[in-house]
Order: C-alpha cells, then structure tokens, then sequence
C-alpha cells in the first residue's frame, strides 16, 4: 500500500474534509411506470440480501402504478430493518419503492460511486442508520438522518486507489465464493441420487413409501396481529421467527431479531428445539431444524414428532433434495402468490428407509456438508477469513484524519 501512503502525502498531508452525505448526493425521485421494470430491474427490500451481498431477482414486480427509477451507479439501500446490512451498487437502470433508499451522487468531480459504495458497506454507517432508525418491531431508517451522515472526500486519485485495493479482496472472495458453488453443486447431486426413492428401492428391497402426513406431524403458524404481543425484553419474552430474518443458506436457527411476550406466544404456534420448520411464503419449501425454542407465525409450517421414524439430519437432507423440492413447486397452485399449504406437505410421498440405512446415508452426506458449509474448515473457513480481512482493511482505508477548519 506504498502509493496509497504516497498519494496521502502528495494530496492531504494534513487530513481530510469530511462532508455530510447531502453535500454530494441526494435521493433519486424520477418515478417511471411499473410496465418499464422486470423481475432483474425492480429492487426491493425483498430481493436485496442481507450482510452487503448485493442482491437476487425479485419474486414480486409490480404491474401497476409507479415506481421510483434508480440509474446505473445509484446506491441503493434497505430502510426497513437497517441491521440487517442491505445494500447494493446499481449495475444497470432499474425500479424501487419507498422501502429502499437510491442515492445518487450529485458531485462527480468529488466522489466516486465505489468509493461511496465502500464508504457505506462499513458496519459505522449501519451502525449509525439503526442508532437514527424509528420504531421497535420493524425499525426503519431515518432519510433525513442518512443524508447528514459524514463521509471523507479524499481526492479522486486517492479514492480511485483505494477501491483499486478493495476490488482485489472482493475478486478474491468472489473466486473463492464461485469454487465454494460447485463443490455444493456437487454436494447436492450425489444427495439427490442417493435421496432419489428410485434409488433407495434398488438398494434396499422392500423399503416403504409413506406420506410426509403419516409419519410426521404437520401444522402451520399463526400469527398474533396486535403490537402489543411484542416486546424487547429478553428475560421475558419467547423468540419470534421470522422468514425475513433467517438466512437461505443455513441449516439451524439459533437466534432471533425479535421476543413475543407469553400473551402473544399463547396466541401463536409455540414450538421447541428440534422441531423442523418449513417457508411456504414466496420462497417456498426451505426446510430448518430448530436449535432453540420459539413461536413461528403463519409464513412457517411446523414439523414435529418424527423422532420414532426419522434421524432429523435424513429428514433435513430428504426435504432439501430436488425430488421433494420439485414436489412441491408442481404442487402448488399457480398464481400471483404461490403458498405451500399444510394438506401438500402431509400428501408428500417419501421413502421411509430403516433408521440405520438413515445414518449410513446421512454419514456420507454429512461429509460433503463439511466441505461445502462447515464455517470451521475448507473453503467456508477460508471465505470468511477472506471477508474478515477485507473488512479489517476497508475500515482502515477509510478512515483519514480530519482537516481543521
């Protein structure tokens, strides 16, 4: 980082002018209509990923009214549960709502669009969004607040070299992140063809095929509607799960954003560690094994009871697998919404192997799982440390001394 160091010498020997944020942006207004956006240019809080990953295609696009337009460079934030770390830098022209924050940059000749991009993803401005952010069970930034956020302005050379660095730990990660999807990839075919019953019948002569509803209870949440049943103390309040809050990729829920009080846990479905829960919202039919204790609303489908039937880690990895996954999607009904409901999960056709034929599966299967999702080894391990050295370095390029005025 010897230029770095030399540019800083060369331009700002004596510290940076740090600006409030309306200094040099401001929101994107312009509204277009609804017709011009797609499922890849209409940007939501749903479709914008937690923890600073950009984001994926929407599964909901409007097709009425307006939206508001944001441009190729526009920086786009989720207002609505500002810990969750949304936030994503336009790569082309596209649609929002008021849920997200577009930023544009107003002065060219003084910031940069990645600058600004790294600038926001440090954890001191999410930090500062919720510190500014209103309301207790869904907080959601304050606009006002934002644009007085301060933000060095180094000059451009600077700014360019710094995003120069940055960029090679993100390329790096991104190398990592692509080799870590196909070795899932891989992990997931030989799970579906040791899952396939097809398969498992050649294997084992004999094996019997149930439905899901005859081997397993199954029920859904409900949801308590007054605020009231909510609260913010841990020592008396139960978790509430949300689908919004749990990542896609993991397997466990072990904590929650948000406690419901006893009144409103009465009012809902009251589960327990170790119990399965399935989404049938828009993403539909992600299975999780439940690592603590908890009330899930009417988004979720409850799994309970299995234990005399099931190993829980061969019933994570049966309703993973494509064939039950595809089950369920030519199940649903088609429609604007599509929900899976309790009576399709029951009617699941499933193989329902010995308890010991179970384990030999998951044994080989769990060994798989280490390579591609274990966080303590391989390339999981090494992507986290990656993104741990990447954040330690952005914050401290980022950071100037400031000029007296």
């Amino acid at each position: 980082m010897s230029k770095l160091n030399d540019l800083i010498r060369q331009y700002v020997p004596d510290g940076v002018k740090k600006v409030p944020l309306s200094e040099v942006g401001k929101y994107a207004t312009t509204r277009i209509d609804a017709s011009e956006v797609g499922s890849d240019s209409y940007v939501g809080v749903d479709n914008l990923l937690p923890e600073k990953q950009g984001k994926k295609t929407s599964n909901y696009v409007p097709t009425d009214g307006q939206v508001i337009q944001f441009l190729t460079d526009d920086l786009l934030i989720g207002n609505i549960r500002p810990y969750l770390k949304k936030i994503w830098l336009a790569t082309h022209n596209g649609g929002t709502n008021g849920d997200v924050l577009p930023i544009r940059i107003t002065h060219r000749d003084m910031l940069t669009p990645r600058f600004l991009y790294y600038l926001l993803s440090a954890d001191a401005f999410f930090a500062y969004d919720m510190q500014h952010s209103k309301g207790a069970k869904m907080p959601r930034g304050d606009k006002t607040a934002v644009m007085c956020y301060k933000i060095p302005l180094p000059p451009l050379p600077i700014q360019h070299e710094i995003v120069r660095i940055l960029d090679n730990f993100t390329e790096l990660t991104a190398e990592l992140t692509a080799e870590l999807t196909a070795r899932r990839k891989q992990y997931e075919y030989y799970r579906d063809a040791l899952l396939r019953f097809e398969n498992i019948t050649k294997i084992l002569r004999g094996v019997k095929r149930v439905k899901l509803g005859e081997v397993v209870q199954v029920v859904r949440g409900s949801s308590p509607r007054p605020i009231s049943n909510f609260t913010t103390d841990d020592r008396n309040g139960i978790n509430w799960i949300k689908i919004g809050d749990v990542d896609t990729g993991v397997k466990y829920i072990t904590h929650t954003a948000e406690k419901i009080t006893t009144q409103g846990a009465e009012k809902s479905r009251l589960l327990k560690k170790g119990d399965f829960i399935l989404s049938n919202s828009m993403s539909f039919g992600r299975p999780y094994i439940l690592a603590i204790d908890g009330c899930i609303h009417d988004g979720w489908i409850a799994m309970s009871g299995f234990e005399s039937n099931y190993n829980p880690d061969f019933l994570y990895h049966l309703l993973s697998s494509s064939g039950i996954q595809q089950y369920w999607r030519q199940s649903v009904p088609i429609g604007t919404i599509q929900n899976l409901n309790s009576e399709i999960v029951r009617s699941t056709p499933i193989p329902l192997p010995s308890l010991e034929e179970q384990a030999r599966i998951v044994g080989i299967l769990d060994r798989f799982d280490v390579l591609t999702n274990d966080l303590t080894q391989g390339l999981p391990a090494e992507i986290a440390a990656r993104r741990k050295q990447y954040e330690y370095y952005r914050d401290k390029l980022l950071t100037f001394e400031e000029t007296i005025s």
